[in-house]
């Protein structure tokens, strides 16, 4: 049996591994914030999480779009996704502490814990079905539907029925039937388990009616020696079923494990919905394109982190930029650049996991990596200077940099003057646009970004944050030819006075 509530075709892999930028992308879009709310204190749901939205920068279209629609059954059936995920987590801690499995050495102690352990798994596995009977209705996805088809199918009353008897015989109450066969030295060999002949026969038929011969043997209540022998060929005649019901055991249990791994994902979606809706912020649910397409357009954008961050509503926007591979966004310090920048990298990631976005509308195509460089504080540990350690992490975004992938620049190569900054920044961008490539780029360097908006660039797009008259920002990013200030006499006077 087989979840597939996260792919078509396989499993979902929670040890597969993750992007080699993984802990810039978390500290540059404060990704612990969004796990945070999926996860509700949660840590099994944080692990699922983050590996389920970082990792899904690997997966295809048709991967995207079977996820959403399983994520949609989810919004719109909340309760009995939870319900069946309850189970799955039910099952699981059930078993812990009182099962060993094919750890153990002792095939009586194999058996007895595996009858134990499979007759409280049927009774999950009848909830399911149940939950299938009623529910599967109101489910529209590909993904749900075959989950419940396969639930009604395998899980059949004569299933159950034919689980349940075997498991009263597997009691072995009327004792256990061994054959066995002389070996060298007249030891025993070839230990086999026998069915029982015939139904055990009433007093009357076992009175009158002679049975065929047997031969009897008694052994002491104090012959520990003779007990211990009787045990071993117990166990000997039981091994084999015992092991292949210990295995049997194991797989329905590995069922539960991976229903509950891939309905957390879903089950943490759903979670951070909820936190949303009691905001009053909006979310939709993004059109993906194909990698290459350079599409990229949105209304009423965000920044999901920020939203859930502060008490007030947060400022959204829009953009417009299809057929364009580099933006480049100025304007006055504090303006909500950083913020735009942060809502566009997680919306990207969002939407390739399979989730919803921070928007009202969301439409790009699909990256095959995303990469952030952030100006970072300054580390007095730092054996080199600031414009050296940007440097340095420039050159590994670049070597381990991919078609098809989106880079995040939020003040970069700042630590040197305006001139030296600017050529670093200009000839690196002018190398990123002879590739495949996606670029962002939050600046203040005027020299670089007025010098690109001289040149015309057909596919390049210029924003700059709003500053009205009297100094106040909107935190809205409109199209607009990069200015030479950046109003920080604005800040300063807010703090220090005029």
């Amino acid at each position: 049996m087989k979840a597939h509530l996260m792919y078509l075709d396989r499993d979902f892999n929670l040890q597969r591994v993750l992007p080699s930028n993984e802990q810039a992308l978390m500290q540059d879009l404060e990704l612990d914030i969004l796990f945070n709310s999926m996860a509700c204190g949660d840590e099994f749901l944080y692990r699922v999480a983050k590996h389920a939205v970082l990792s899904g920068l690997q997966d295809d279209l048709e991967t995207i779009l079977y996820r959403q629609d399983v994520l949609k059954d989810c919004l719109m059936n909340h309760a009995v996704a939870k319900s069946i995920y309850d189970i799955a987590v039910e099952s699981i801690e059930s078993k812990k502490g009182s099962w060993f499995g094919i750890f153990s050495h002792c095939p009586t102690s194999i058996l007895y814990d595996a009858i134990n352990l499979l007759q409280m798994l049927i009774g999950m596995l009848k909830k399911l079905k149940l939950i299938a009977d009623e529910h599967s209705d109101g489910f529209e996805s590909k993904g749900f539907s075959t989950f419940f088809m396969m639930l009604k199918t395998e899980l059949t009353d004569e299933y159950f029925a034919s689980i349940e008897h075997h498991l009263t015989e597997l009691k072995f109450e009327e004792g256990v039937l061994v054959s066995a066969e002389l070996g060298i030295g007249n030891e025993g060999a070839n230990y086999v388990l026998r069915k029982s002949l015939t139904k055990k026969p009433g007093w009357i038929q076992r009175m009158f009616e002679q049975g065929p011969p047997a031969y009897t043997f008694h052994i002491h209540e104090r012959d520990e020696a003779g007990a211990q022998a009787l045990s071993e060929l117990r166990d000997r005649g039981i091994n084999q079923v015992a092991n292949r019901l210990a295995q049997s055991t194991d797989h329905i249990m590995s069922f539960f494990v991976m229903l509950r791994t891939e309905l957390a994902f879903h089950i943490g979606c759903v979670n951070l919905h909820d936190r949303l809706f009691q905001k009053g912020e909006r979310a939709s649910f993004p059109v993906p394109a194909p990698p290459g397409a350079h599409y990229h357009s949105c209304l009423g954008l965000y920044d999901v982190c920020l939203a859930l961050s502060i008490e007030q509503p947060v400022v959204v926007n829009s953009l417009a930029a299809d057929g364009k591979n580099l933006v480049i966004i100025t304007g006055a310090n504090q303006g909500g650049k950083s913020s735009f920048l942060r809502s566009i990298g997680l919306a990207q990631l969002m939407m390739q996991c399979g989730m919803f976005v921070a928007a009202e509308s969301f439409s790009a195509n699909i990256c095959q990596g995303i990469f952030t460089h952030y100006k970072r504080e300054e580390d007095t540990a730092m054996q080199s200077g600031k414009l050296d350690e940007e440097l340095c992490r420039m050159n590994d975004i670049i070597d381990t940099l991919i078609p098809n992938s989106m880079l995040l620049f939020n003040e970069s190569f700042a630590a040197t003057n305006e001139r030296e900054g600017s050529e670093i920044a200009r000839q690196i961008v002018r190398f990123l646009l002879e590739t495949p490539v996606k670029v962002f780029f939050v600046t203040h360097l005027y020299e670089f970004a007025h010098g690109l908006f001289e040149q015309k660039i057909e596919n390049a797009l210029f924003l700059r944050a709003e500053r009205q008259a009297d100094g106040r920002r909107t935190f809205k990013l409109l199209e607009g030819e990069p200015l030479q200030t950046s109003y920080g006499l604005d800040l300063y006077q807010e703090i220090f006075g005029k």
